[in-house]
C-alpha cells in the first residue's frame, strides 16, 4: 500500500507541480498490508441500483440544499452545478440510470450496503482502505489500476466530460481484478477513519488532476459530507450469512 518517493514525484510532475505546494501525496504511507478474503463490487453503485434501495426502504433520496452545500464547504463547484445531480420525487436525473449515485453520505452508503446484505443473505459493508487499494492495484502494487503509466483515455478525469459517466464506460481502465472506475468518475467512501472526524476517500473524480488518480491516493472528509464528486461501492464476505 501507499507510494514511494519516486511515485509521489511522478504524481507531482503529472500535475505540472500544481499540487506540490499542498503536499497532497505525502500521507500515502508505504507499507505491506494483508486482508482476509473478500468480494467487492465490479462497478460503482449506479443510480438505478440506489433507486431500488430507496423504493424498498423509504430512505431519503440523494439531495442537498444550497444552504447545506455552502455550510459543508469544499465549494470547488457552485450549487448551479450541483442541480444537475439532484433527485426529484424519488427519481434520478433523466438519462443517468447507469451513472454512479452521488450526494450520498457515509451513513447513506452503509445503509445501502446493509440493505443489499439483507436481500442476498450476505454480509455487505463499505470496503476498508486496504481492501479497496488491493482491489485497485493488485498484489504487484501498480500505480494505476491498468499499470504504471498515465493513460488519460482509460478514465473519466480532468474535466474531460465535465460530469459523471456510466459505470461501465472504461473497460481499458479496469484493475487487475476486473473492477471499473477504481480511479476516475468519483472518489469513493471507505470504512476506514482518516482521523477522529473524517473517513478515508479513495480514487479520484471526474474533475481531478492525473496525480490524484492513483490507487495510493487518500484523503479524508467528514462522514456527513454529500458531494457531487463522491460515490461508493460495496464489499462483502465470500459466503452466505446463513451458512
Amino acid at each position: 500500500m501507499g507510494s514511494t518517493r519516486e511515485e509521489r514525484e511522478y504524481a507531482y510532475r503529472l500535475d505540472q507541480e500544481v499540487t506540490r505546494s499542498y503536499g497532497w501525496y505525502e500521507k500515502e504511507i508505504r507499507r505491506r498490508a494483508r486482508t482476509g478474503p473478500f468480494c467487492i463490487d465490479r462497478y460503482l453503485v449506479a443510480s438505478i441500483d440506489y433507486k431500488k434501495f430507496i423504493d424498498a426502504t423509504g430512505h431519503p433520496e440523494p439531495f442537498i440544499s444550497p444552504e447545506a452545500y455552502k455550510k459543508q464547504g469544499f465549494l470547488v463547484h457552485p450549487f448551479q452545478k450541483v442541480k444537475e445531480f439532484l433527485w426529484k420525487n424519488g427519481n434520478f436525473p433523466p438519462g443517468r440510470e447507469k451513472h454512479p449515485v452521488v450526494l450520498v453520505s457515509l451513513s447513506d452508503a452503509v445503509a445501502y450496503c446493509t440493505w443489499r446484505g439483507q436481500k442476498t443473505k450476505r454480509s455487505y459493508h463499505l470496503p476498508t482502505e486496504a481492501e479497496w487499494e488491493k482491489a485497485a492495484r493488485g498484489a504487484d502494487g501498480r500505480i494505476f489500476p491498468w499499470g504504471n503509466e498515465w493513460t488519460p483515455d482509460h478514465l473519466n478525469s480532468g474535466e474531460r466530460f465535465g460530469t459523471t459517466t456510466p459505470v461501465d464506460r472504461f473497460p481499458h481502465g479496469k484493475s487487475p481484478h476486473g473492477l471499473y472506475d477504481m480511479v476516475g468518475n468519483l472518489f469513493q467512501w471507505t470504512a476506514t477513519p482518516w482521523d477522529k472526524n473524517n473517513f478515508i476517500l479513495k480514487g479520484c473524480s471526474w474533475d481531478d488532476l492525473p496525480g490524484t488518480c492513483r490507487a495510493a491516493m487518500r484523503h479524508g472528509r467528514p462522514a456527513a459530507t454529500k458531494h457531487i464528486l463522491i460515490g461508493f461501492r460495496c464489499a462483502s464476505d465470500l459466503t452466505s450469512s446463513s451458512h
